[in-house]
């Protein structure tokens, strides 16, 4: 007891929303710190991490055969064990300025679809990595501290989290989740889409990076009101050589709409399942949106004209889910009531 405390003295506590497409960690007393994308480059045949972050992305792609780049979170989990490990242990000690004797509380969150052994998991690692004490908490519930919803109060506030692996919806009320919704459906997914209307239609192959790049600039869930082209450069499949093609909104907008629809019904699904006195609340205080997903463009008008209520973003999407963990560290009362137990 007495060595944790002075543990305790020594080290920053964190919050980390490991994401499928970007770690953010939140340190007590300072904020949001660190924001990178969840990639690591490491040499074939080896766990030892060359670049990681910002840095590895870039390397996406474009690594040369011995160098590999990898992102070991797939759909909001971790799929690769000790590649999340040298990356936890990186970030970890980046924010704490390379000490390794620090060994901070770490909160983790994580979507509330997670199985008993993924939980496990996420838990292993965070303590390989150097945590002290480990709290798992439901992303949702974390989006909804830092989207500053009464989540304490007997109201039900309902909240969509759309990151890159999962989209995560929750009707919370008296600091707990009254029904939640998980899907692994995200902003990777209508990536994926983009990639492969490209290589069907065009026969084109591009790279994850340009499919992200076209989601953001052209990419839409509702019609802009003007159409948007973009000039979008590959590897021409039938000639082997690299080439340039023009492509639109409307096409993007088709090839994404698998994806948009799965995230649309899932709301209409918690919708019909959350109590009829929780439905009343959430018709005066609409659905809010967070996570780095809910950011392509005319997805709030499309939800809105789907389900006739108040759509609203919460005050940072993308970084929602950090602060309201960021939030838990310093309300340790409330971060026990709502962490998720063994």
């Amino acid at each position: 007891m007495i060595f944790d405390s002075i543990m305790g003295l020594f080290s920053n506590d964190l919050a980390i929303d490991l994401g499928t497409a970007n770690t953010l960690v939140y340190v007590r007393g300072k904020g949001i710190v660190l924001n990178e994308p969840s990639v690591v480059a490491i040499k074939k045949g080896s766990t030892n991490a060359l670049a990681v972050g910002e840095e590895a992305k870039q390397m996406l792609g474009r690594t040369p055969g011995n160098i590999v780049a990898i992102r070991p979170m797939k759909d909001g989990v971790i799929a690769n064990f000790e590649i999340a490990e040298a990356m936890l242990r990186y970030f970890i000690r980046k924010i704490h300025n390379r000490k390794s004797m620090i060994r901070p509380r770490i909160i983790v969150c994580v979507p509330s679809g997670i199985t008993q052994v993924e939980k496990r998991a996420v838990k292993d690692t965070a303590q390989q990595a150097g945590a002290r004490e480990v709290y798992l908490v439901e992303e949702p519930m974390a989006a909804a501290v830092g989207a500053n919803l009464p989540i304490q109060e007997p109201t039900g506030n309902m909240i969509v989290d759309i990151g890159g692996g999962t989209t995560e919806v929750a009707v919370i009320s008296l600091a707990g989740i009254v029904y939640s919704i998980s899907v692994r459906v995200g902003g990777d997914e209508m990536d994926e889409a983009i990639t492969q209307h490209i290589k069907r239609k065009y026969n084109l192959l591009i790279g994850e990076r340009t499919a992200e790049t076209i989601k953001i600039k052209i990419g839409s869930a509702f019609p802009p009101n003007e159409p948007k082209n973009m000039d979008i450069k590959g590897r021409d499949l039938v000639a082997g050589i690299p080439k340039t093609i023009t492509i639109n909104d409307e096409e993007i907008r088709e090839c994404m709409g698998d994806s948009i629809s799965t995230i649309i019904e899932t709301v209409k699904t918690a919708l019909e399942e959350t109590p009829p006195e929780l439905a009343a609340d959430i018709v005066d205080q609409g659905i809010i949106l967070a996570g780095g997903g809910s950011l392509l463009s005319g997805l709030d008008s499309l939800l809105r004209e789907e389900t006739k209520l108040p759509v609203l973003y919460a005050e940072a999407p993308l970084a929602s889910v950090a602060m309201g963990a960021g939030k838990m560290l310093d309300e340790l009362d409330l971060l026990r009531h709502v962490s998720i137990k063994d």
